[in-house]
C-alpha cells in the first residue's frame, strides 16, 4: 500500500525525532539531592557539637563516643542506632553523588559546547564549585574514615588504639600535614553547605524572596559554624591546648 501523508505534511517528509523521557526525572533527581543534601548538613552540625566535647578531655569526649555506642540500647542491639545512621548515610551519599553526576551531564548537554561563563561572585563559585569540592569531600571523608574508625594505616596515626576517640584525635591531629587537610577540608565543606542548602531549598520549593533570604542566611551560618567549630580542633591540638 501507498503511504497516504499527513494533512500539510509532504509525502515523504520525516516527521521529528521524538526524545525519550529520562529513566530519572530531572525533577527527582533535584529532590532526592536536595533530601540526602540536608540530611548531611544537619549530619555536620550535629557531628561539630559532638565533636565539640573534646575540649572537655578525655572523659567527657570518650563517654560521648560510649554514648552513641549505647543509644537507645538495650531496646535497640549496642551500636544498633550508630549503625542504623551509617546505613541511612551511605544510602545518601549513593543517592547523592548518583544525582549529581546525572543532572551535571544533562545541564552539559543541554547548554552545548559554548556554555555562558557567569561573573565571579560568591554564588556563582559556590555553584561552579560543587563538582570539585563534593569530590574532596567524598575523598576526605573515606580517609577519615580509615584514620578516626577502622585505625588503618597510613591513614591513622601509629598509635591508634581502638575504642580511645580522645587519644586517637589528638594523635591524628598532631601530624601537621593532617590538621592542614582538615582545616582545608572545612573551608570546602562551608562552601558546599552553604550553596547547597540555598540550592535545595530551591529545588523543593521554597521561591518567595523573604523565604530564599531566610534560607540562604541559615545556609550561611551553618557553614560558618562547621568551619569554626571543627578548624578550632586541629588548631587547639597543634598548639598544645589539646594533649
Amino acid at each position: 500500500m501507498t503511504e497516504v501523508a499527513a494533512p500539510h505534511e509532504p509525502a515523504g517528509a520525516r516527521r521529528p525525532h521524538l526524545r525519550r523521557a529520562h529513566a530519572v526525572p530531572t525533577w527527582a533527581a533535584k529532590t532526592v539531592l536536595a533530601v540526602t543534601g540536608l540530611i548531611f548538613t544537619s549530619f555536620v552540625v550535629v557531628h561539630m557539637i559532638g565533636n565539640l566535647k573534646v575540649f572537655g578531655g578525655a572523659a567527657g569526649f570518650d563517654g560521648y563516643a560510649e554514648w552513641l555506642r549505647t543509644l537507645l540500647y538495650p531496646l535497640v542491639p549496642h551500636e544498633g542506632v550508630l549503625w542504623g545512621l551509617r546505613v541511612v548515610l551511605v544510602l545518601s551519599l549513593v543517592a547523592h553523588i548518583g544525582c549529581s553526576v546525572l543532572l551535571v551531564r544533562r545541564s552539559r548537554a543541554a547548554a552545548g559546547p559554548r556554555r555562558r561563563r557567569a561573573g565571579l561572585t560568591p554564588t556563582s563559585f559556590g555553584a561552579r564549585t560543587m563538582m570539585l569540592t563534593g569530590v574532596v569531600l567524598l575523598l576526605f571523608v573515606v580517609f577519615h574514615v580509615l584514620d578516626m574508625t577502622t585505625g588503618t594505616p597510613p591513614a591513622a596515626s601509629d598509635s591508634f588504639v581502638p575504642g580511645s576517640p580522645y587519644a586517637n584525635l589528638v594523635a591524628s591531629f598532631a601530624r601537621p600535614w593532617v590538621a592542614a587537610f582538615y582545616g582545608i577540608t572545612m573551608a570546602l565543606l562551608a562552601v558546599h553547605v552553604a550553596h547547597g542548602v540555598r540550592t535545595a531549598a530551591g529545588d523543593l520549593g521554597v521561591t518567595g524572596v523573604r523565604s530564599r533570604a531566610a534560607v540562604t542566611v541559615v545556609g550561611g551560618v551553618a557553614a560558618v559554624a562547621v568551619l569554626v567549630g571543627n578548624a578550632m580542633i586541629p588548631i587547639a591540638v597543634q598548639a598544645g591546648w589539646l594533649s
